[in-house]
């Protein structure tokens, strides 16, 4: 179990470095050796997790749908909502889901495919609609894959102006905003009523969340 544990802190501690390093420089000018430096590892450490500064990238990626297992709700809208506001809430507090967005949003990367967690957020949003309509949640003319993509969108655009207008300060109030305004072109309206939109919503959440299943003892080094 002690080994387990240092192979999860050592991954996380390179992730973060990565993030870092990204964040500062962007992934083209970022370079294993100065990744290795912010983390404080060996080479070999870093690549029995990581084979290529691309797969570090991916890694980093990712980071932004890892958010364990938030409380199930009366509604899948009211879980599609807490969906929206938590990634708001992490984006201006955790450094990793901050650099994962810049990496997913910064033009250029080369070889890097950005689209990874674009298309699975979106799937995330479509599942979470689909079954809202069989649940008799949203209106008869909604389509599931179009509504996640619109709102995908959405959260990405309004994101990027929080970025650049107040380095993301009032995210979770536009986000809440955003959700109000658009989600009653998708609800009905006596399911619209119960949902709960707020900015402090998402903090409260995640006072609850449950972490993601640790890998089994002796499957990673580090």
């Amino acid at each position: 179990m002690a080994q387990q544990a240092r192979a999860i802190q050592t991954r996380q501690s390179i992730l973060l470095a990565a993030a870092t390093v990204f964040d500062e420089r962007g992934y083209g000018s970022a370079t294993i050796s100065e990744i290795l430096t912010r983390a404080g590892v060996t080479k070999g450490a870093l690549y029995f997790h990581f084979s290529s500064k691309e797969e570090l990238a991916l890694g980093v990626m990712e980071a932004q749908l890892e958010v364990g297992v938030l409380p199930p709700q009366l509604t899948k809208l009211q879980e599609l909502v807490d969906q929206g506001l938590v990634l708001a809430h992490r984006l201006r507090h955790e450094p990793l889901v901050r650099a994962s967005v810049g990496l997913a949003m910064a033009q250029g990367g080369g070889e890097l495919d950005r689209g990874l967690p674009f298309h699975s957020w979106i799937a995330r949003l479509e599942t979470l609609l689909t079954e809202a309509k069989q649940q008799g949640e949203v209106l008869s003319h909604v389509n599931p894959a179009e509504a996640a993509q619109l709102l995908a969108g959405a959260f990405s655009g309004i994101q990027e102006m929080s970025q650049v207008l107040c380095e993301r300060e009032d995210l979770e109030q536009r986000i809440s905003m955003l959700l109000r305004y658009v989600l009653p072109s998708i609800a009905l309206p006596a399911v619209l009523a119960m949902l709960e939109i707020t900015e402090t919503r998402a903090e409260r959440l995640l006072a609850t969340v449950k972490e993601p299943d640790a890998p089994e003892a002796g499957s990673e080094e580090g």
